[in-house]
């Protein structure tokens, strides 16, 4: 595992990981040029710590309870990660909110991945939100985090089709194949310095246009 490369990632987490593992494949594969220097969750048992540990991929726990108020877990977490000199904080399942500190102390190096065509269906549940509204296509948004939930300028989407048979399980499996090819992309796009941001837009530059991770 590439951790002692010169683009660094932390990647948050509170579950399964599989976007983790998505990471972790496409820098195996070379297909990313960059290592993960530390793998947060904000609960002990998370199964992606056991993705991280499998590759030798420091990781740090940080739960909510063992903190006096969010003040003092806001202050934990962004010492924890600029210990680890960090390029880029990529949410990968991560439930909590960051606040506005945590956010400003990384500006446009946070990273998240949401299972919806933002603006719509942002917070939980996105695609039982999408399958009662009656949307005929969903996806996912990789967006750039801000102060607000869900809201950052969008990085990259991808759109899946919604059947009339679809439950919230069969929908979420299909977007999860999305999620797991365009977060290695999202990130090589921000390492190679191939977006500039407009506003609420996210260019990208000619040269990486048409590329695939």
């Amino acid at each position: 595992m590439q951790t002692e490369a010169s683009f660094k990632l932390a990647v948050l987490v509170s579950g399964r990981g599989s976007n983790l593992q998505a990471i972790i494949d496409s820098i195996e594969r070379g297909e990313l040029n960059a290592g993960i220097s530390l793998v947060l969750s904000s609960k002990p048992d998370a199964p992606a710590l056991d993705r991280a540990k499998n590759y030798g991929i420091p990781t740090h726990v940080l739960e909510s309870k063992s903190f006096s108020g969010k003040g003092e877990f806001d202050r934990a977490l962004v010492a924890e990660l600029r210990s680890r000199k960090v390029d880029l904080i990529c949410l990968a399942g991560f439930m909590r909110i960051l606040s506005r500190e945590v956010v400003a102390a990384f500006p446009g190096r946070i990273i998240n991945i949401h299972p919806s065509l933002l603006p719509a269906f942002p917070g939980l549940n996105s695609q039982k939100q999408a399958l009662d509204y009656g949307v005929k296509f969903a996806g996912c948004t990789i967006h750039f985090v801000d102060e607000s939930v869900d809201c950052g300028p969008i990085i990259l989407q991808a759109v899946v089709p919604v059947y009339d048979n679809d439950s919230p399980e069969t929908l979420s499996a299909r977007i999860l194949e999305q999620e797991h090819r365009l977060y290695p992309r999202a990130i090589r796009l921000i390492q190679e310095n191939q977006l500039t941001r407009d506003g609420r837009r996210v260019l990208q530059n000619p040269t990486s246009v048409g590329k695939t991770a």
